[in-house]
């Protein structure tokens, strides 16, 4: 897809791959942030306190504990930046750059950080509530639940993209996370003692789902924070002109052509995204100005 524009004898077109990036900054954060983090973690692991490995104080901390077992607040964010091990931790990346890069891409960064922490944060939730119910307790680390909302999003806006399990056996993304769904469900319900924290996988999945139906309503939960612009624009459809009262009438009306004005706003909009673009990437782009910018290409092209 490419987008094109003309102004002042200057020719612009984005790079060959459409301004995507294979490691967008939120991702690339979460990837650098998860890694030195569990490498500090096995850091602090060769000194001990007490007779006790200082790890041991950094998991009772950050990892997520169950209510009256040592559960603070923020346990509730942190323990998606702890891993317990280095498969686990590989596996959630790999899993998160997978799904996660085409998904900010799309969206933007800011609104991608947003649905990923909620994603954790309702996991954690879920985790705490549910668990035991089903006789399950302990510690829980990990950005499983997290990514598990990156999948069923990724499964959703990409349903017929092929997905290679094993690296060999091509499925579409949509059976592949039904299947996966469907496989932590039977676990969590099944009671399967794995040490893995099903509920939390379907939790972050459960959460991702509401997010994306409260966003295809209309409610853009990737402008939460964003700070509300109003501007007064002065008409000029009409002129005005004092009276001898000192009353102001309208007077010398004219005709204005609407179609005109749209398609200079239109074009006004396109150059300052193309520009955005320029400085500071297409990744940079909200959802909003990359379906713009997607329907102004269809338009000229």
């Amino acid at each position: 897809m490419s987008y094109y524009r003309y102004s002042n004898s200057s020719y612009y077109r984005p790079s060959f791959f459409g301004g995507f990036s294979f490691f967008p900054p939120v991702i690339k954060a979460l990837l650098i942030s998860n890694v030195s983090l569990y490498l500090l973690a096995m850091f602090f692991g060769m000194f001990q306190f007490n007779g006790f490995p200082l790890e041991y104080f950094i998991n009772y901390i950050f990892a997520l504990y169950p209510f009256g077992k040592g559960f603070q607040v923020w346990q509730l964010v942190t323990y998606m930046f702890m891993h317990g091990g280095l498969f686990h931790l590989l596996f959630n990346m790999l899993a998160l750059w997978m799904f996660g890069m085409e998904l900010e891409n799309t969206w933007g960064s800011r609104k991608f950080l947003l649905y990923y922490l909620i994603c954790g944060l309702g996991a954690g939730v879920t985790h705490l509530i549910v668990s035991p119910l089903f006789g399950v307790s302990g510690p829980t680390v990990g950005a499983s639940g997290a990514i598990y909302g990156v999948l069923l999003a990724y499964g959703i806006l990409f349903p017929e993209r092929p997905i290679f399990v094993y690296f060999l056996l091509p499925i579409r993304a949509k059976y592949f996370v039904l299947l996966y769904i469907g496989f932590e469900l039977f676990s969590g319900i099944t009671g399967t003692q794995d040490g893995i924290a099903h509920f939390a996988h379907l939790g972050g999945a459960a959460v991702g789902l509401i997010m994306l139906m409260i966003d295809r309503q209309g409610f853009r939960f990737g402008q939460m924070f964003s700070k509300s612009r109003l501007r007064y624009v002065q008409p000029e459809y009409y002129q005005k002109t004092p009276t001898v009262s000192g009353r102001e009438d309208i007077s010398d009306a004219t005709y204005y052509d609407i179609r005109n004005d749209e398609e200079r706003a239109t074009q006004q909009r396109l150059d300052e995204i193309l520009d955005k673009i320029n400085q500071s990437g297409y990744q940079s782009l909200t959802y909003e100005e990359k379906q713009f910018l997607f329907e102004a290409s269809k338009r000229l092209n």
